[in-house]
C-alpha cells in the first residue's frame, strides 16, 4: 500500500460534557488471562463481534465512509457527527482510579502509630481523671490538648498529600495523547479523548492504539500485544480474520497495545469503558505498596516507647501501692501519669514538618514528592534500577559515522579520531541522503511551514535520518515530490529492512529501488558495492572492511544501519509498472550495498556522572531494558553504569573456555530475559552478588520479579519507569520514580515520585536529600526523647520520693508543643558537616552476605512450623488455635527478641544507643542538673529536699490554701509562698 501525501491539520477540541480526565490502563502481566479465567466477572465474554464481520458491514453499522481500496482517501466522520456522538457516547476514557475520600485519607493518617499514641496519651489523661477528678482537673486541657496535636497532624499530612496530588493532576492533564483520523476528507489530529465509534483511524509504528479497532487496511503490520494477553511475540495484523476468539483475531487492535511495524487504517468499534480493555481493567491484580522503612522505624518507635510506658507504668503502680498505703486509686493515677509523660508529643509534628520542608526543597531540584515518607526513602536505597531509553539516554537518534565507497566519514569531530568529515559532494553520501529522505515513513505535523519548525511524526531512528538528510538537500519537499513512490515494503522486525521503488531516471531506466535496514541483512541482498559513483562487484575484502566498520560502530552503542540501491532496467520495469510483493522479492539478492550509517541516542547530560556518584555512595545501579544485550551492554559501558568484565569477556581475554571462569573473577553480568524464568535462588543470590548488572530483553513480569528478589534479599529498590508496563514494579518498589514528560498516567500515579525534568541525574541530588534529612531527622529525634527524659524522671520521683512535681502536665505540653518544638524543626535547616562526604558515605542499610543471613532467619522464625505431612504446606488451623498460639508466645523468648528487635540491619532512625544516649546518659545528666537547680530554687525560698519530701507525702502543701510551713530553721512559708516557690523550681 502507498501512502499518498495527505494534509495534516490541527483541530481543536471538540466541546464535550465534563468528564474525569484521567485515562488509565493495565498495569501489567496477562490480563486476559485473568479475564478469560475469572469466575467471579461479571463480563462472561467479551462484547466484539465485529471481527467476525467484512469492512462494510461494519463501516454500515457506525454510519462511516470509508474507502477499502484506497483508505487514505477514505472520507470518515463529518466534524459534526463525530461532536454529536460525543456528546451521546461520552469521551473515549476509562474512569479514573477510585479516588480515596478525604474522610478516609485523614483518617487513615490519624490512625498513624504517632497519631495513635498520642491519641491513646489523651484517652489515659481522662482516664486519670475518672480516678482522681480533683486533684487532676488540668487533664481536661492536657487531654484536649492532645487530642487536637494528633488531629493537627493528621491535617498537615493530608493537606501534603492533596497538594501533591493536585500538582500531579495537572502534569497528567498537560499532554493528552493524540491520534490521526480522517475527519471530512482529511488526515487530522486531535485528542484521543474524542475519538467515537465509527471513527476512521491511521496508525504507524511506534504509535499507540487510541481504542478498539477493525483494520481494513494493513501493512507488514505488527502489534505488541504483551502488556494485555501475555505475548511475548509481536502479533501480525491483517484485514482478514478466521479467529473466534476476539482475542486472537487477526483483525482487532486493541487500547492500549503499541504497534511496532507497518501500518494501517481501521474503524473504531469500542471507546473508554466499552473497549476490551475497560472491560477488563477490573480484573487487574495490583501490587500492594511496600511500607516505607521511615514508616517500619516509626513503628518500632512507637512500639519501644510504648513497651517501655507499660512496663514503667505496671512497676511504679505497685511502687505506688508501697508508697502509699495500698490506696488503688491513688497508686492508677501514678501509673497512667509515668504512662503519659513517655510520649512525645511532639515527636510527630516535629517529623511530619521536616519531611514537609525536605519535600519542598526537592521540588526546587524538580523532584515532585507524592507521599511525604518518600522523602526519606530516596536517601536510603541501596538498588536502583533504571530503564535505558529516555532515562539514560535522550531518546533522540543523531546520525554519528558513515561508511560509503570505503571511507569513514564523521557529522562531528571525535576526540582522538582522525576520521574524514562528512562530504556532501561525494557519490555515495549524496546516495545515503537520497535513501534517508525518500526510503522513509516519517509524517509531519503540518507541511506548510519551514521544514525546521516541523514536527516529525515517526520512530527516532528514521527522524533522525531525516534531520540530518534535510540539512544536505537545498528543498525536503522538492526532493520527496521529485522521485514519487511507487511501491514500499516498511520495516518489518522479522525482515529487518525496508525498501521503497521511487520514480528516478538513470542510465538504465526510470525506477531505482532503495533499502536500509540490519547490516547483516543488507549486506546478504547485494552482489556489488558503490565505489566512485558505479556499482563494482562485492569482494571477501570488501566484507572485511565491512565487518571492521560494523564492529567499530556497534562496540560505541550506535544504532547501525546499511544502505543499498538497485537500478531497475527500464527495458523490464517502465515507470508505470505495478509491483507486487512477490515480483519485489525475486528482485533481492542483487542490490549494489551504498554503505553504513550509525546513529547514536546520546546519554543524557549528567548521567555518567550521576551514576559515578551513586556508586561512590554505595548504591548499585542495575539498567533493566527490553534492548538486545550487547546495545544494553555498550550504553551501560558508556554511562559508566558497566566497569568491569563479564564472563565471557574474562575468558576471551584469558583464552580459557567460558565453563572453567569462577564466579569470583568477574564482578559484571548480563542476563536476557529468557533466562529469568528458570533462575535457580541460589543463581538469583549470585546475579545479585555482582557489582554491575545488566537484565536485557526483559518483560513487564520479569521487572517486578527482579524488584522483589531484590527485595527478599534485603534492599530497599528504586525503580525508575515511563510506561503502563512499567507500574507494578514502581508500585512494589520501596520508592517508584517516574517520568513527567515521558511517563504515562499510570506510572505517574503508580509512583511515589517524579522527575519533573525526566533527568536521571535529579534522582541523585533527591538521594543527597534524602542523607540528609535522614540525619537531620536522627539530630531532631534525639534531641526531642532527650529532653523528655527529665519530665519522665520528674514524675517518678513524684511518685517514689515523693517530691513535689516541678512542672505541671499544662507546663510539659508548653514546653514540649511550645518553644522545644521549634528547637526540633530547625534541624530542617541544618546543612551537612561536610557536603562532600555526604554521598561518600555507605548506604544506612546495607545488603552484606551477614545482613542477607540475618534477615533469612527472621523470615525463618516467623515461617508457620505446623504443616500438613503430606502436601508440606502450612496446616490451617482454627480461630481459637490462633488465639491460643498468640497467647503463648510471650513466653517464648525469641518472641521478645523480636519484639525489641529493630527493622533490618544497619542505621535505623532508632536505635538502642540513641535510647540509651537519651535516657541514660545525656537524659540522667539533665536530670541531675534540672534537679539541682530545682532544689537551689526550693532552697532559696526555705524549702529543703528533706522539707520538700515531707511536704509532698503530707498531701496538703503547694497550694494557696495550704496551712503555713514552719522549716527547721524557724521560717513560716505561708500557702502563696510554697506555690511561688514550686512555681519557680
Amino acid at each position: 500500500m502507498s501512502q499518498t501525501s495527505s494534509n495534516i491539520l490541527e483541530i481543536t477540541e471538540v466541546e464535550t460534557p465534563e468528564k474525569p480526565p484521567t485515562i488509565t490502563s493495565s498495569n501489567s502481566g496477562t490480563l486476559a488471562e485473568d479475564y478469560q479465567s475469572s469466575a467471579n466477572t461479571k463480563f462472561k465474554s467479551l462484547d466484539i463481534d465485529e471481527h467476525l464481520l467484512n469492512a462494510e458491514q461494519v463501516a454500515s453499522r457506525y454510519n462511516v465512509n470509508i474507502n477499502i481500496s484506497k483508505p487514505a482517501n477514505s472520507n470518515g466522520l463529518s466534524t459534526d457527527d463525530a461532536k454529536q456522538r460525543v456528546i451521546e457516547e461520552g469521551q473515549n476514557v476509562l474512569a479514573p482510579q477510585k479516588k480515596t475520600h478525604p474522610i478516609v485519607r485523614y483518617l487513615k493518617c490519624l490512625c498513624g502509630p504517632f497519631n495513635l499514641l498520642l491519641i491513646a496519651a489523651a484517652i489515659f489523661e481522662y482516664a486519670v481523671l475518672g480516678v482522681d477528678f480533683k486533684d487532676n482537673k488540668a487533664n481536661i486541657y492536657l487531654g484536649a490538648v492532645l487530642f487536637g496535636v494528633a488531629f493537627i497532624n493528621a491535617y498537615i499530612e493530608v493537606y501534603q498529600l492533596q497538594k501533591s496530588a493536585a500538582i500531579l493532576e495537572s502534569f497528567l492533564n498537560m499532554i493528552p495523547q493524540k491520534c490521526m483520523v480522517r475527519r471530512d476528507g482529511n488526515l487530522v489530529q486531535i485528542l484521543a479523548a474524542n475519538l467515537v465509534r465509527g471513527d476512521v483511524v491511521f496508525v504507524k509504528m511506534g504509535d499507540k492504539i487510541p481504542a478498539d479497532l477493525l483494520l481494513f487496511a494493513a501493512t507488514d503490520m505488527k502489534v505488541d500485544n504483551s502488556s494485555l494477553t501475555g505475548e511475548a511475540e509481536p502479533q501480525e495484523r491483517t484485514n482478514f480474520n478466521i479467529q473466534k476468539n476476539p482475542l486472537e483475531a487477526t483483525n482487532l487492535c486493541f487500547n492500549g497495545t503499541i504497534v511496532i511495524s507497518g501500518e494501517g487504517y481501521g474503524i473504531v468499534i469500542r471507546t473508554g469503558e466499552s473497549t476490551v480493555l475497560g472491560q477488563i481493567a477490573n480484573l487487574t491484580s495490583r501490587e500492594k505498596k511496600n511500607r516505607s522503612p521511615l514508616a517500619r522505624e516509626t513503628d518500632d518507635l512507637v512500639k519501644i516507647i510504648s513497651g517501655l510506658a507499660i512496663i514503667s507504668a505496671v512497676v511504679f503502680f505497685f511502687c505506688g501501692l508501697k508508697v502509699y498505703n495500698n490506696n488503688i486509686a491513688l497508686s492508677l493515677n501514678f501509673a497512667m501519669s509515668v504512662l503519659v509523660a513517655w510520649v512525645p508529643q511532639g515527636l510527630p509534628a516535629t517529623v511530619m514538618m521536616l519531611l514537609t520542608v525536605a519535600a519542598k526543597r526537592m521540588g526546587k531540584r524538580n523532584i515532585l514528592v507524592k507521599d511525604l515518607q518518600s522523602v526519606e526513602t530516596l536517601g536510603a536505597i541501596t538498588l536502583l534500577a533504571t530503564d535505558k531509553t529516555g532515562t539514560l539516554t535522550r531518546s533522540r537518534m543523531f546520525l554519528s559515522y558513515i561508511w560509503s565507497e570505503s571511507k569513514l566519514h564523521t557529522t562531528f569531530k571525535h576526540q582522538n579520531e582522525s576520521v574524514e568529515p562528512f562530504d556532501p559532494e561525494a557519490a555515495g553520501n549524496q546516495e545515503i541522503v537520497n535513501i534517508s529522505i525518500l526510503c522513509s515513513r516519517v509524517k509531519f505535523n503540518r507541511t506548510d511551514i519551514p521544514f525546521s519548525e516541523r514536527e516529525i511524526l515517526g520512530a527516532p531512528t528514521e527522524t533522525g535520518l531525516v534531520q540530518f538528510a534535510s540539512q544536505h538537500v537545498s528543498n525536503y519537499d522538492e526532493v520527496v515530490d521529485a522521485y514519487p513512490t511507487v511501491f514500499e515494503i516498511p520495516f518489518n522486525p522479522n525482515l529487518k529492512w525496508a525498501l521503497s521503488i521511487h520514480k528516478k531516471k538513470h542510465a538504465n531506466g526510470e525506477l531505482i529501488l532503495y533499502m536500509k535496514g540490519a547490516p547483516e541483512r543488507v549486506l546478504r541482498l547485494c552482489s556489488t558495492i558503490f565505489l566512485d559513483g558505479v556499482a563494482v562487484p562485492l569482494t571477501d575484502e570488501h566484507k572485511e572492511q565491512f565487518h571492521d566498520i560494523y564492529e567499530f560502530m556497534a562496540s560505541k552503542g550506535h544504532r547501525v544501519l546499511a544502505f543499498a540501491r538497485l537500478s531497475l532496467p527500464g527495458s523490464q520495469y517502465p515507470a508505470d509498472y505495478s509491483f507486487t510483493r512477490d515480483e519485489v522479492d525475486n528482485i533481492l539478492g542483487n542490490l549494489c550495498f551504498v554503505g553504513v550509517v550509525s546513529l547514536e541516542d546520546p546519554p543524557k547530560h549528567g548521567v555518567r556522572e550521576a551514576i559515578g556518584r551513586c556508586r561512590t555512595a554505595g548504591i548499585r545501579v542495575i539498567m533493566i531494558t527490553g534492548d538486545h544485550p550487547l546495545t544494553a551492554e555498550a550504553i551501560a559501558r558508556k554511562t559508566n553504569l558497566m566497569l568491569s568484565d563479564t564472563k565471557e569477556q574474562v575468558a576471551k581475554r584469558t583464552g580459557r573456555p567460558i565453563d572453567s571462569i569462577h564466579e569470583e573473577e568477574y564482578k559484571a553480568i548480563v542476563i536476557h530475559g529468557e533466562q529469568i524464568d528458570t533462575l535457580s535462588d541460589f543463581e538469583w543470590d549470585n546475579i545479585f552478588s555482582k557489582d554491575e548488572i545488566i537484565f536485557a530483553r526483559t518483560s513487564p513480569r520479569h521487572k517486578l520479579e527482579i524488584v522483589k528478589r531484590a527485595q527478599n534479599m534485603g534492599h530497599i529498590v528504586g525503580v525508575t519507569g515511563d510506561g503502563v508496563n512499567d507500574s507494578p514494579a514502581l508500585k512494589k518498589a520501596d520508592l517508584g520514580i517516574s517520568m513527567n514528560n515521558s511517563g504515562s498516567d499510570v506510572s505517574k500515579e503508580a509512583a511515589s515520585m517524579i522527575l519533573l525534568d525526566d533527568n536521571f541525574a535529579s534522582t541523585i541530588k533527591g538521594i543527597e536529600e534524602g542523607r540528609l534529612i535522614f540525619i537531620n531527622l536522627k539530630k531532631s529525634v534525639q534531641y526531642v526523647i532527650t529532653h523528655l527524659t527529665p519530665e519522665i524522671y520528674a514524675v517518678l520521683l513524684f511518685v517514689i520520693v515523693p517530691l513535689p512535681l516541678p512542672l505541671s502536665a499544662i507546663q510539659i505540653l508548653l514546653i514540649d508543643l511550645g518553644y522545644e518544638l521549634f528547637i526540633a524543626m530547625s534541624f530542617a535547616w541544618d546543612k551537612p558537616e561536610d557536603a562532600t562526604k555526604l554521598m561518600k558515605l555507605a548506604p544506612r542499610r546495607p545488603v552484606t552476605p551477614k545482613t542477607i543471613q540475618n534477615l533469612r532467619r527472621r523470615a525463618l522464625l516467623r515461617t508457620p512450623t505446623v504443616t500438613d505431612p503430606e502436601t508440606g504446606l502450612p496446616r490451617k488451623t482454627s480461630k481459637v488455635n490462633r488465639f491460643f498460639t498468640q497467647l503463648k508466645k510471650p513466653a517464648n523468648i525469641e518472641w521478645w527478641k523480636q519484639m525489641f528487635e529493630f527493622s533490618g540491619d544497619g542505621e535505623v532512625l532508632v536505635d538502642w544507643n540513641i535510647l540509651s544516649y537519651a535516657y541514660i546518659e545525656v537524659g540522667v545528666l539533665e536530670t541531675l542538673f534540672a534537679l539541682l537547680a530545682y532544689f537551689v530554687v526550693l532552697n532559696h525560698h526555705g524549702i529543703s529536699p528533706t522539707d520538700a519530701r515531707f511536704m509532698q507525702k503530707d498531701g496538703s502543701y503547694f497550694l494557696s490554701s495550704s496551712p503555713d510551713f514552719t522549716n527547721a530553721r524557724g521560717d513560716t512559708i505561708t500557702g502563696d509562698q510554697q506555690v511561688e516557690a514550686l512555681s519557680q523550681g
